[in-house]
């Protein structure tokens, strides 16, 4: 039942991922913030969903820590989930995302309406600067910047691996960054197509304020990341056995 109910679902995700990029298309040519609700939107439909048809709920902690106005959120990357289903969270999110998936004919073209921040994680330290250049200007413009600050999906056991580009975010842009920590890949496990019958979680924890060293802010981001997810992967394991 679960192999059918996970098929059913990756095929109404991509479906209604391929609906909007055409018949949304038309938000291409609208004002951007028209296009980040259409964006949240397709998100919604996708939690829902996922919802419905593989029984995978959502539940947000801590939405509270997130602060009105700019900021840097960061957090784990275990699965796709959290690349959409964090968007409707926020008011104007920009994502930070691999610069890869702009080259998608539709896709990539919806990438720059939206003004997220495509990184070319091969060009080094021009590619950073290139980062925090962009990053520095959509803060300005009041939006939140996003950013999964190891840079790839991990597995759920696999140690940390965090790459310097939320401390260079948060050393450049002065302002508060709100770590989370989730179980998505208890439920949307890396690189397979099963979806596992849930509640994912995303937990925002209070804001990490401005003014820190890097290497003081990278501590304390990493140690509250992990820890959170440690937790809930935890307290999502221990829910699996139970209903075995």
């Amino acid at each position: 039942m679960i192999v059918l109910r996970s098929l059913l679902f990756n095929l109404v995700f991509y479906i209604n991922l391929i609906l909007f990029l055409l018949l949304g298309s038309w938000f291409y040519f609208t004002p951007r913030k028209w296009s980040i609700r259409a964006l949240q939107a397709w998100a919604s439909t996708s939690t829902f969903w996922l919802r419905v048809i593989a029984g995978v709920r959502m539940e947000v902690r801590g939405r509270e820590n997130i602060p009105v106005g700019p900021c840097i959120v960061a957090g784990k990357h275990q699965s796709a989930w959290e690349t959409f289903a964090i968007l409707p969270l926020l008011d104007d999110p920009a994502m930070v995302l691999k610069k890869e998936l702009s080259y998608i004919p539709f896709f990539g073209w919806f990438i720059y309406k939206f003004r997220m921040i495509p990184v070319e994680r091969t060009a080094g330290s021009s590619a950073m600067r290139k980062m925090l250049d962009a990053a520095e200007a959509e803060i300005k413009a009041g939006r939140q910047i996003v950013i999964m600050p190891e840079g790839t999906r991990r597995a759920l056991d696999d140690p940390p691996s965090y790459k310097p580009g939320a401390a260079a975010l948060y050393n450049r842009l002065n302002v508060p960054c709100v770590p989370f920590g989730l179980n998505s890949g208890v439920f949307w496990p890396r690189r397979r197509f099963i979806r596992v019958p849930g509640t994912i979680v995303v937990s925002f924890l209070p804001a990490i304020e401005p003014g820190l060293t890097r290497k003081q802010f990278q501590d304390r981001l990493v140690a509250a990341i992990e820890d959170e997810t440690a937790e809930l992967v935890s307290e999502a394991r221990q829910t699996l056995v139970r209903h075995k």
